[in-house]
């Protein structure tokens, strides 16, 4: 990662800042590639496949599947369109990164699950896509990393057909990355001392180096984060853009006062510690109190308070 973090904090409000935002997304995700779903607990089997569906229908609905021909934008490792497909939401899709080597592992993770998929590596503020191309548009925790992020909806509606949805779901609201982020740093402090502990470190702590690298890779995340959204004022930026029946939700709260630092603990002790009794009991905490967050807690609490927002719109005609 040759990129420094500080020279694209230092062209914050300059010409200079989007193109340099990009290469710094192009950078850390081509680091991240190889090693993207486990640091995340991404899989491609009925659990994920279920949190896609979820989060999906929880913004749009089930009118309109399976959608003939979807494409997700900033792909990823093809998170969101592959288990998507495999909940039959879609048909037929391709997937999109600024990052080659994210296109790369979304392209082999679409192979391995029996799934042709097609990639290419795009700026969203530039699809190279003709008009008219796609029933769908999709993309998972991607706009907080575009520079511009109304030219990148304007691009989405023009590779809509007519009447074609898009569905961007976990973006982090403003409020919720605030807490998260801190709540995340005193998590990281913590465990990367507590596991160099003598009776500890031999089990439990990463080496030095591979800390480093970490502690690395998360300066250069820090500016390839580049926006936080209120629910309402993502809402207006993508009518602004052109589309109609705007719609945004928000999920979790406790889920993500637990996840983020349960995440980060993860991040911070030797790969293989934990054990599969430890992921069990970190994902059926997050179900339980993402079904508190949307039941009960949606009910009284502001949206603005949850950490993710989803939203949805169609391309008028």
């Amino acid at each position: 990662m040759p990129l420094d973090p500080a020279e694209v904090l230092a062209a914050r409000g300059t010409d200079r800042h989007g193109e340099l935002a990009k290469a710094a997304n192009v950078a850390y995700h081509d680091w991240e590639a190889g090693q993207y779903d486990d640091k995340w607990g991404i899989s491609y089997d009925q659990r994920c496949i279920d949190y896609a569906r979820d989060r999906f229908v929880h913004v749009a609905g089930v009118d309109g599947w399976p959608y003939p021909r979807a494409l997700e934008v900033g792909a990823g490792t093809g998170f969101f369109l592959l288990n998507l497909a495999q909940a039959g939401v879609l048909s037929e899709g391709e997937v999109t990164d600024l990052s080659p080597g994210m296109v790369q592992v979304a392209v082999r993770n679409g192979r391995s699950l029996g799934l042709q998929v097609d990639g290419r590596v795009a700026d969203a503020e530039r699809l190279p896509y003709d008009d008219d191309s796609f029933d769908l548009v999709v993309g998972h925790a991607v706009l907080h990393h575009i520079p511009d992020v109304e030219q990148a909806v304007r691009e989405v509606l023009r590779v809509l057909r007519p009447g074609g949805r898009f569905v961007f779901a976990g973006e982090p609201t403003r409020k919720g990355d605030w807490v998260a982020r801190r709540l995340s740093r005193l998590t990281w402090w913590t465990a990367s001392r507590v596991t160099q502990w003598p009776p500890l470190r031999e089990r439990w702590a990463r080496p030095p180096a591979e800390l480093a690298e970490h502690s690395q890779a998360a300066a250069l995340e820090a500016v390839v984060d580049l926006h936080t959204f209120d629910p309402d004022r993502l809402n207006a930026l993508c009518q602004r853009a052109g589309a109609i029946d705007v719609r945004t939700v928000t999920d979790e709260l406790t889920a993500s006062w637990f996840g983020w630092p349960v995440r980060t603990f993860e991040a911070a002790v030797r790969p293989g510690a934990l054990g599969w009794g430890w992921a069990m009991f970190a994902y059926r905490t997050w179900q339980q109190l993402s079904w508190l967050d949307e039941r009960v807690l949606a009910r009284i609490v502001p949206a603005e308070v949850f950490y993710n927002v989803s939203v949805t719109g169609v391309r008028p005609g």
